[in-house]
């Protein structure tokens, strides 16, 4: 039975969210969460087309031991509530030379793709950075990603213990350097250099230690079989189960703080649900500029969200492809990728776009005949926090089909401009994140220890979801909400000492640190 003394309200039903949701009431605590869409999920969303819903949002995950860990620490297991697929092709590249590159989930195959591509210098070079993005990724893992409160003092005595991660992380130097100095050949640099897009930042001014993104996504990437959002409702599904209520299209007025504590939310109807522990997932800037209230604006420094991360352009349609053999995902790059990222830089859409493209029905090798349905997203500059609000850069169609004319790729119908979300729409869509989203910029080499982290200044306030630590994407957010119910679990713990200390299914509770316009009740 949950416990009714104790009742926790989630503001937003992202995988931050929904992940917190899912632990804590398989815990027995009474969970509420309040969702202003009508379907949880919040970036994880899908479009209506004239072939099926289309993912307007991530297209695959990566690290799946974060999502077969939450599902067995809840007593169940991910592969009973969704079907996922292995995409052993990741990503199909195209440069406007003519070349074109595949990258494989079997590194060797991938080697042999980069011995085709740029001869036996590319597949060195290749194998030496991908070495090294693996004892990245291994070696800032559990001090970084799965910490809930990373320690800058922790981290440095965690690298002097590992002096070999030094020379790995180039501390003083930009993912585009790095880069510069590992490929000889430059198209190489510039691809690896686009995973400072995957947290929303320019690869000449993120850090060189983000390359281990770039071994997250080679250890494995699966489809949802029948759209991401899938994985979003059986998580929801399974928390309802347990005991959770989820209410829908749900807007929140503001936090009420009552004795310097957060102790209830009140909805747009006028609804006050109390709770003795509340937690936002959304974007922290929301606080900040007092879209749930005035209350709770200095829960989170400013610092904690600024500057802010890239946004984007997204399409989103159905249509008939004709050009280039496409894979699911694909990456067009442009001729330069100064002129992608200066203009973004400057607060401008860029002249000379990357693009990716996911053709969402040829997962897996297929090959679709008639109507498919497609994802494009250019990189975006957030909303200007001065000047007109209701002003836009110029619409961003005519360059994406003019970079796609370069390759050769059209489509019929072309897609209807209604499709395209643009910066400004995703302001909208997540009020108080300037339309960023990843959150606050990557850009800095202390950049990760800015990122708000669970615990706020004001007690019973609790933050979720990719705005904050450990940062943007499906897995990071899903660790979010493992930090945050942890947080309330081991306070739950500290104020009960009848209370049991630890979780059914063995999820440890006794550290907090262990390894239209809508309404502001943003979800992440």
């Amino acid at each position: 039975m949950a416990d009714k003394n104790e009742p926790v309200v989630i503001i937003g039903a992202g995988l931050g969210g929904l992940a917190t949701a899912l632990r804590l009431a398989h815990a027995g605590l009474s969970v509420t969460v309040l969702e202003r869409a009508g379907a949880p999920g919040g970036k994880m969303r899908t479009l209506p087309s004239a072939a099926g819903p289309v993912d307007a949002g991530p297209t695959v995950l990566t690290m799946r031991h974060v999502f077969d860990q939450l599902f067995a620490d809840v007593g169940e297991t991910l592969d009973s509530h969704v079907t996922l697929e292995a995409e052993t092709l990741l990503a199909r590249h195209f440069w406007r030379d003519g070349s074109t590159l595949d990258l494989h989930a079997d590194p060797d195959q991938s080697a042999q793709a980069m011995r085709d591509f740029g001869g036996p210098d590319a597949e060195q070079d290749y194998r030496r950075f991908a070495a090294r993005a693996k004892r990245l990724y291994d070696g800032f893992k559990a001090p970084m990603m799965e910490t809930a409160a990373p320690s800058q003092l922790a981290l440095t005595a965690h690298v002097l213990r590992h002096p070999a991660l030094i020379p790995d992380m180039a501390p003083h130097r930009t993912l585009m350097s790095s880069l510069r100095a590992q490929f000889r050949d430059p198209r190489l640099a510039q691809l690896f250099g686009r995973y400072a897009t995957y947290v929303g930042g320019s690869p000449y001014k993120s850090p060189a230690i983000l390359s281990l993104i770039a071994h997250a996504e080679a250890a494995g990437v699966w489809r949802v079989k029948g759209g991401m959002h899938r994985l979003a409702q059986a998580m929801a599904d399974l928390a309802t189960a347990k005991g959770a209520t989820f209410h829908y299209d749900t807007h929140i007025h503001r936090i009420e703080v009552r004795g310097g504590s957060a102790t209830a939310v009140i909805d747009a109807q006028g609804t006050r649900h109390p709770a003795k522990h509340i937690v936002f997932n959304g974007d922290p800037a929301a606080l900040i500029q007092g879209l749930l209230g005035e209350a709770p604006r200095h829960a989170v420094k400013d610092t904690h969200t600024t500057p802010r991360s890239l946004s984007a352009y997204v399409w989103a349609f159905a249509s008939t492809p004709k050009g280039p053999d496409l894979a699911y995902h694909n990456v067009f790059f442009g001729a330069d990728p100064r002129t992608e990222f200066d203009p973004l830089h400057h607060g401008q859409p860029p002249v000379d776009p990357t693009l990716y493209i996911c053709a969402e029905d040829r997962g897996g090798g297929h090959r679709p005949t008639g109507l498919e349905r497609f994802e494009i997203i250019m990189n975006g500059p957030p909303v200007p926090a001065h000047g007109d609000s209701d002003k836009e850069p110029a619409p961003c169609q005519t360059p994406i089909l003019t970079t796609l004319n370069h390759f050769g790729l059209t489509f019929n119908p072309t897609p209807n401009p209604a499709t395209l979300t643009t910066p400004r729409g995703f302001q909208t869509l997540f009020p108080g994140s300037a339309g960023s989203l990843y959150g606050r910029s990557p850009h800095g080499m202390m950049a990760a220890f800015h990122r708000p982290t669970a615990r706020t200044a004001l007690p019973g306030l609790i933050l979720a979801g990719g705005g904050t630590h450990p940062g943007a994407g499906i897995p990071m957010a899903t660790l979010s909400g493992k930090h945050a119910a942890e947080t309330i679990l081991t306070d739950r713990a500290l104020t009960s000492p009848s209370r049991p200390t630890a979780m059914p299914g063995g999820m440890s509770t006794g550290s907090a640190t262990m390894p239209g316009a809508r309404s502001p009740s943003s979800v992440s």
